[in-house]
Parts: structure tokens; C-alpha cells; sequence
């Protein structure tokens, strides 16, 4: 014979299969969408770690090129610098004599002009 209790726990196995089933259709959903989660991460990574190793080639030729562009403006100031000096010494060494001739030319158109000016008013 079947006792109380027997239905009872009958009952209480039927009862916690129907509770496992109904639970394991949610759970199973959401294993779909871990998977699905995984996958988008994993394609992401695929597609990210090329770009990101581009992108450490771009700036490490980036730098190089700095380096290149820093060796020609460091040329380009020395090449002003070397003029500057250049000038400072053609100027003093042209200039003052230059100054002087024409000082002294003036000096004598002067003289020439005082000269006939004075000559030709006797």
C-alpha cells in the first residue's frame, strides 16, 4: 500500500522536476547569450589587435621622423647662425672702409664744388 507520506514525496520529486525544468530553459538562454557574448569579444579582439599594432608602427615612425625633422631644424639654425656671423663680419670688414671711401668722397665732391664755386664767382 501507498502511504500519505509516499504521495507525498511523489509529489515533492514531480514537483522539483517541473521546477528544474522550467529553470533550465531560462539558464540554457542564457549560456546562448554568454556565447554569443563571447564571440563578439573574441571578434572584437581580432579586428582591435591589428589596428592597435599599426597604430604602434605609425607612432614609433612618428618618432623617427621627429628625430629627422629635429636634425634639419638644428642644421637649419646652425645655417643661421653661420650667416649671421657672416654678416656681422663682411659688415665690419667691408663696411667700415666702405664708410670711409665714402666719407672721403663726399669730402672731396665738397672740396671740387667749393673750389669751381669759388673760382668761378672771382
Amino acid at each position: 500500500m501507498v502511504s500519505i507520506g509516499d504521495v507525498a514525496g511523489l509529489i515533492a520529486a514531480v514537483a522539483f522536476v517541473a521546477l528544474v525544468g522550467f529553470l533550465a530553459r531560462p539558464l540554457l538562454r542564457l549560456a546562448d547569450v554568454l556565447d554569443e557574448a563571447r564571440a563578439s569579444v573574441k571578434e572584437i579582439t581580432d579586428h582591435a589587435l591589428p589596428v592597435l599594432d599599426e597604430t604602434a608602427k605609425v607612432v614609433a615612425s612618428s618618432a623617427v621622423q621627429m628625430d629627422k625633422v629635429d636634425t634639419v631644424t638644428t642644421a637649419a639654425a646652425q645655417v643661421s647662425e653661420n650667416v649671421s656671423a657672416l654678416t656681422s663680419l663682411v659688415t665690419a670688414t667691408v663696411g667700415a672702409p666702405l664708410l670711409k671711401v665714402a666719407a672721403f668722397s663726399y669730402g672731396v665732391r665738397r672740396a671740387l664744388a667749393g673750389l669751381r664755386g669759388g673760382g668761378a664767382g672771382r
